[in-house]
């Protein structure tokens, strides 16, 4: 075999750069309907990275306990888990195909634990409500993977770095939560984007070590002490910033597509990493 036969078969296989990872803080659900700044860096997140294979996402709104489990519904519908909401975002329909063949390799490339097939899960609206606007026509293959709730937070930053091939087989690992995210504390009046002095400085705090690599110290959740405890009366909204900082390769670059606020009490920050 000569050099040009062995071009023109190379030039047949699919070519596929490693896949971006990306955090989104994915705040109200009300999102999904919303024409604001944060959508509108939605809309330029799809438009300026490869179209991907598929998209896993790893949302805080799919909480298991004890197990790890993946999507394999080959049509997830959209799953409206909230309530007290304006009609109209009862009528959102968010459902591209899932990605049965894809998820299947989630199960073949982790290691350490068993991860089991799931059925009948749909999409949770911490992925419709921002996928919506990252890719409005709905035509990528999308699954969900779960989060261990009753596994700390080291746990999940590790678990990570096994799904890290996945990147390089085309698959967009999206994750969906906030990195300061206290309901209890939310501010229903006056300057919503104006953050309380506590949430900004949990932010800030994160931010400093994503811009230090200091990215282990992200999982030890703990040693925030009385701040993160503020932060995150449940740190639910934490964990899913964890998978996309465990995927982090060395020199890879962590730019940030949004940083707001909203209601005082949540954190809007989002990241591309790659």
């Amino acid at each position: 075999m000569n050099l040009q036969d062995l071009k023109n078969i190379s030039d047949g296989f699919s070519k596929s750069e490693r896949m971006p990872t990306i955090f989104i803080g994915h705040g109200s659900p009300m999102n999904a309907l919303a024409d604001n700044n944060f959508t509108d860096s939605l809309h330029t997140l799809g438009k300026s990275i490869e179209r991907p294979r598929a998209i896993l996402v790893i949302s805080a709104h799919w909480l298991t306990m004890n197990k790890t489990y993946v999507s394999v519904n080959p049509s997830p519908q959209t799953i409206y888990d909230f309530g007290g909401f304006p009609k109209e975002l009862y009528e959102v329909k968010y459902e591209p195909k899932g990605a049965p063949e894809v998820a299947r390799e989630v199960i073949n490339e982790v290691k350490s634990i068993g991860i089991i097939e799931e059925h009948k899960m749909g999409l949770d609206h911490g992925a419709w409500s921002v996928l919506r606007h990252i890719y409005p026509e709905a035509n990528i293959p999308t699954f969900q993977m779960s989060i261990d709730f009753s596994k700390p937070p080291q746990f999940h930053f590790e678990l990570a770095k096994e799904l890290q091939n996945l990147r390089n087989k085309g698959v967009l690992i999206l994750t969906s939560g906030n990195i300061v995210h206290n309901l209890r504390q939310i501010n229903w009046h006056g300057d919503s984007s104006k953050p309380f002095d506590w949430a900004l400085e949990f932010d800030t705090l994160v931010k400093n070590k994503l811009d230090n690599r200091q990215l282990a110290d992200l999982a030890d959740f703990k040693s925030f002490g009385a701040l993160g405890q503020i932060a995150h009366p449940s740190y639910d909204h934490y964990l899913p910033m964890l998978y996309t900082v465990g995927l982090v390769n060395t020199n890879e670059p962590i730019k940030y597509t949004y940083e707001g606020f909203d209601m005082g009490s949540i954190s809007m920050r989002c990241f591309q990493v790659g």
